[in-house]
């Protein structure tokens, strides 16, 4: 049955849509972080919305289990076949249009394939900004960003990826097309579709374009390094800042001292304004042309150093010094890898529970693992703090995973589930928190979930064994 579709596949879409050689499979089958190595019958490659349609009533047909892949940069394996072998890939890696963009509008439609740099390149083209923006711009695709409800460093002034789509097209699992690519900003014609795709990670379909908000250029943008006492202290100048400036404030991130020195140990050209603060923030603020946010700034930041809040404070000076900022914070996930990895956990809860929930966390992992290395940053601006657990410098990364993820895990997400949050801010479910799911959500929900998953995707066929199928 599988080999007479390929078959048919093939015909239909050419030789080089259809890859079956374990040579041209590999890089499909594994994730981002080498948690999962899949099989599968084949990697399908369509080049248009159509060609998926195709590949996808082909596969039904045939009963074949389909897993919609786009940049494979997550973090969860919501986009690895299993081990199988039965399982196809459908790659969105051709759909590479950028099918228009409406500068008066502020809209601009692409396909799914498109990376999220090229979005952003092609705004600016037009003058206009798209925000979403992440370490992994230049390799993920639109299609999974969508897919994943993917977050990033400016949520706090743009929300995240869900809230900058204004319109949806999609492929079904029985391969018909919703065709939902509405560029308008008030319809309230029934239910809201497109939001049941927003996050599904390709189990109820497969995102082939969207339709996204765009955003005027910012006419200024100042950065700033912040030294900061702790985490309680940093959530505290954010309140202040949003309170002196606004929606101005566009990112607010968190280094640790910890994180900081594995980014400096990895990379000798990192440079820091300065290092010997027990915490750092990094914070963006940015607007239209004729607003002057310096002065505003630094009178906010002189009044939280008065008031003891803060410690040393360095403003980029120019684009040079603020991308060197920048790097400091990108540069924490590379240098965690470098060392083998962490055990990493995506958490969310409310901006005034943050501190409660590192200092649970820390003296949790503290009281069980006291050698193991701590790297706690994040997106603070939107409650979302990276909890990652490394192993004693002594102790293989591998080894000390295989042992402890588990319990470490379970530790800091009863920390957060403590505290009304999230084990998932940003990252998804896919086939890593699967279980985690079940076991924190309600059973209404998860039966809710599940309802819609049958509605739509009857057979099961569409990314099994993620999220809650």
């Amino acid at each position: 049955m599988i080999a007479s579709a390929l078959a048919r596949l093939r015909e239909s879409l050419g030789e080089d849509a259809v890859l079956t050689a374990d040579s041209a499979l590999e890089r499909y089958l594994i994730d981002e972080r080498r948690l999962y190595h899949g099989r599968a019958a084949a990697v399908l490659r369509p080049r248009t919305t159509e060609e998926v349609a195709l590949a996808v009533r082909v596969c039904a047909e045939a009963r074949i289990a389909m897993v919609p892949q786009g940049g494979n940069t997550g973090y969860c394996g919501g986009a690895t076949p299993d081990e199988s072998g039965r399982e196809v890939v459908i790659s969105l890696e051709r759909l590479r249009q950028i099918r228009a963009l409406d500068a008066q509008g502020f809209t601009l439609t692409a396909e799914a394939g498109v990376t999220l740099a090229e979005l952003q390149q092609a705004a600016a083209a037009g003058r206009r900004l798209f925000p979403l923006s992440m370490g992994s711009e230049g390799a993920c695709q639109l299609g999974g960003v969508l897919s994943t409800n993917a977050g990033g460093l400016a949520v706090l002034r743009y929300g995240t990826a869900r809230e900058l789509v204004l319109g949806l097209e999609v492929v079904l699992p029985d391969g018909q097309i919703w065709r939902g690519l509405s560029a308008l900003r008030k319809d309230n014609t029934g239910y809201d579709l497109k939001q049941c795709f927003l996050g599904a990670e390709g189990t109820l379909g497969i995102i082939t374009a969207a339709v996204l908000k765009l955003f005027p250029q910012p006419g200024t943008r100042e950065t700033a390094w912040v030294g900061v006492p702790d985490l309680a202290a940093a959530c505290e100048l954010l309140s202040r800042l949003r309170e002196a400036l606004g929606d101005s404030v566009t990112s607010f991130e968190f280094l640790s001292a910890a994180s900081l020195a594995l980014v400096l140990a990895r990379d000798p050209d990192a440079a820091p304004p300065f290092a010997g603060a027990p915490g750092f923030v990094l914070l963006e603020v940015s607007g239209s042309a004729h607003e002057t946010l310096r002065d505003a700034l630094t009178q906010a930041l002189l009044n939280a150093m008065e008031a003891g809040l803060i410690g040393e404070v360095a403003i980029a000076q120019n684009e040079t010094q603020r991308r060197a900022f920048w790097r400091l914070r990108e540069g924490i996930p590379l240098a965690e890898k470098a060392l083998g990895g962490s055990i990493k956990h995506d958490v969310s809860v409310p901006i005034s529970a943050l501190a409660n929930l590192a200092e649970r966390a820390s003296d949790g992992i503290r009281a069980h693992w006291p050698r193991a290395r701590l790297s706690v940053y994040g997106h603070i601006g939107d409650g979302n703090l990276h909890f990652n657990v490394l192993a004693p410098e002594d102790c293989p990364a591998e080894a000390f995973k295989a042992q402890h993820a588990d319990a470490i895990s379970d530790l800091v997400h009863g920390a957060a589930s403590a505290l009304a949050g999230s084990f998932s801010a940003e990252h998804g479910v896919g086939k890593l928190k699967r279980d985690l799911l079940h076991q924190t959500e309600s059973p209404l929900a998860i039966d809710l979930m599940q309802r819609i998953k049958r509605a739509l995707d009857p057979a099961g066929l569409m990314n099994p064994g993620k999220l809650v199928g």
